[in-house]
């Protein structure tokens, strides 16, 4: 480019952190210094979470440090958010803690909220309760039933910010120049057959190579059979088998969810990759997951 302004730096330096490339990111932002120039407070936030992506808190509370007497920003209150998801993703949830006591005001539900759901990610749901109730005091109406039964919830945010209603679970996949659209439970598709009996097939190879349903994630009232019946039929799963299906082998298969993905399906997608020999890009409400060998670009932090 002839010319570059903050939010092409920006835009950059957050598009690779958003796809697992952290350390890109960092070497980047390490080039926009160089080159004499000074962040913005939105660019700092992209560089809290590229510090997350590689775990490397250290420079990101640095640079939090450097915000005030270097860059000339006052933190404001997602500054303060920005660090504690960059803690709590890298499993530091005893120092995101620490750092929340130490806001020199009130930290508001967003802060709790977020120190919440990562407790609830790396399993402290002793402490992850204790931020529930901070945020039902502050906000109850951040509180839904996922969150209520100790979930990781979904929120109006991850949706389109337009939309007034709660959407089907949906997820587009293209297939050779065209645009497959699955619904979670959905069995109208032409091949749907098909693609029930190969994700049967595949629970069977997973469940060998150590996969557990995790059917908590399921909140319908139903037996256990029913419950890992309903995971089998989300929509991001009925939207990889008919890839599988229809596209060339060892080809990579990319998926857009417009929800943010259950903690199930991600593993399950993780040990799937691995199994079909398959790189799979899917896009959630939240940020891009690369899964590939059995692993997943986010470090299963999202």
């Amino acid at each position: 480019m002839p010319r570059r302004n903050l939010t092409s730096w920006d835009t950059m330096i957050t598009g690779l952190a958003r796809n697992g490339l952290g350390e890109d990111a960092l070497d980047l932002f390490s080039q926009f210094k160089q080159a004499g120039l000074k962040p913005d407070a939105k660019m700092l936030l992209g560089v809290f979470y590229s510090c997350g992506v590689v775990g490397d808190i250290n420079e990101g509370m640095l640079h939090f440090s450097l915000m005030s007497s270097d860059y000339g920003i006052v933190p404001s209150m997602e500054h303060y958010v920005g660090v504690v998801d960059m803690l709590g993703s890298t499993g530091n949830l005893d120092e995101a803690l620490e750092f929340i006591e130490k806001i020199p005001f009130e930290a508001s539900a967003d802060v709790w909220e977020t120190l919440m759901n990562l407790c609830r990610t790396h399993g402290n749901l002793e402490l992850g309760d204790r931020c529930a109730e901070l945020v039902k005091q502050l906000d109850p109406s951040r509180l839904n039933e996922q969150s209520k039964a100790g979930l990781i919830p979904l929120k109006d945010s991850d949706l389109k910010k337009n939309e007034k209603k709660k959407l089907a679970s949906q997820s587009p996949l293209e297939v050779r120049s065209r645009v497959n659209e699955y619904r979670a439970g959905d069995t109208s598709h032409p091949a749907n057959d098909r693609i029930y009996a190969l994700l049967r097939r595949l629970k069977e190879h997973m469940k060998e190579a150590g996969y557990v349903p995790e059917t908590r994630f399921v909140l319908h009232d139903i037996d256990q059979e029913s419950k890992e019946e309903a995971l089998l039929a989300h929509s991001e799963r009925l939207a990889l088998a008919n890839g599988l299906l229809t596209s060339p082998a060892r080809g990579q298969i990319r998926i857009i969810k417009n929800l943010r993905v259950c903690g199930d399906c991600h593993a399950a997608f993780k040990i799937m990759s691995k199994i079909v020999g398959r790189e799979i890009i899917m896009r959630d409400a939240k940020r891009f997951h690369h899964f590939n060998e059995g692993l997943c670009s986010c470090r299963d932090f999202w």
